[in-house]
């Protein structure tokens, strides 16, 4: 994306874009905004909605708060069922309930590997 700049895309875009194989404009439009913006998503990065609606104004050629309040929910609801399909992030199990343990004082600390033997030399030959 960086020969040709386009609308409503930044540096940190471009270059999300770049890394999933969409350098040009017509790479694109060939994808869509709702792929582009799965790709970014499959890919590990972050994206917010702000990215689909700023790919979509990218391709209709006018800033992201302009492209229309019912395409912007029809983009987020096909967005919502594509990231709904997407498997769990690999390397992370999925979210469980937090439990909290409380731990109760011992009578006695126990030794730790600093403490001095007790009674006598530390001399074992």
């Amino acid at each position: 994306m960086s020969a040709v700049k386009l609308r409503n895309i930044g540096p940190k875009s471009a270059a999300w874009l770049r890394q999933v194989g969409l350098r040009t404009r017509e790479d694109l439009a060939a994808a869509g905004a709702l792929e582009a913006f799965m790709r970014v998503k499959r890919a590990g990065f972050k994206p917010s909605l702000n990215l689909l609606y700023a790919l979509e104004g990218a391709l209709q050629d006018c800033h992201w708060q302009d492209v229309p309040e019912a395409r912007r929910n029809e983009l987020v609801q096909a967005a919502e069922a594509a990231i709904a399909k997407l498997p769990p992030p690999r390397g992370r199990p999925a979210a469980t309930p937090v439990t909290t343990t409380n731990m109760q004082e011992e009578a006695a600390p126990m030794p730790s590997f600093f403490d001095e033997p007790s009674g006598g030399d530390t001399d074992h030959d």
